[in-house]
């Protein structure tokens, strides 16, 4: 069968161990740290499960003592907030905003840029600050960027961006085969998101065999 026709345009909805950096995501449930959280993350809604992301790794090491190193929080990102670990390439492109209803805080207007990835802090005098009660400080930045150099872990469906990327054929008309746009979404990918093959699969392995603690937002 030739590429592109049949089966091969369709797409590859399931996901086989082979396919797939699986050893990554063992690592990541059994990493030894001694508190452990997965997010379960399906609604965008402006992005405001990152401040609770922040609340968590604030609260745990200044409020009950945990050393940083013995922190580690997972963001299970699927639905529509999968869409979170794209570039602004693909918001750009496929007008991921207007299509999600994410607005940019600096235009008013439907995103089409990743609004949630850079720090709007990173540059102040404030930044590098040991209070983490300072406003301008890394401690009260939710921006991905920060949260991911604090070792917060965010992890991408590969099963929902294969059904969105179906969704979007539909609301925009596109006539590229399903696997194209995948690939295209893949390579486009945030630098550190962790690509799982199934992310309801993924939060119960974390559940039971790494025993993280499940919290949703």
């Amino acid at each position: 069968m030739a590429a592109g026709t049949g089966r091969a345009a369709e797409g590859q909805l399931v996901w086989k161990t082979a396919d797939w950096k699986v050893e990554n995501f063992h690592t990541l449930v059994h990493h030894p740290a001694r508190v452990k959280q997965v997010y379960d993350v399906v609604h965008i809604n402006q992005g405001k499960f990152l401040n609770n992301v922040k609340n968590s790794l604030n609260g745990l090491e200044f409020g009950f003592g945990v050393p940083r190193e013995q922190i580690k929080i997972a963001v299970a990102m699927h639905g529509p907030a999968n869409m979170m670990n794209y570039d602004d390439f693909i918001w750009n492109k496929y007008q991921i905003g207007e299509w999600l209803k994410v607005t940019d805080p600096e235009t008013g207007k439907p995103a089409v840029r990743n609004i949630f990835v850079n720090s709007t802090k990173a540059a102040g005098k404030d930044f590098h600050a040991s209070d983490p009660s300072i406003e301008g400080s890394m401690y009260q930045d939710t921006s991905m960027e920060t949260l991911r150099r604090r070792d917060v872990q965010f992890m991408s469906c590969h099963t929902a961006t294969e059904e969105q990327v179906r969704a979007l054929i539909r609301a925009r008309g596109l006539t590229q085969p399903p696997e194209e746009i995948t690939r295209e979404m893949q390579a486009h990918t945030i630098e550190g998101t962790l690509v799982v093959a199934a992310m309801v699969a993924a939060i119960a392995l974390l559940q039971t065999e790494g025993h993280y603690t499940y919290i949703t937002v």
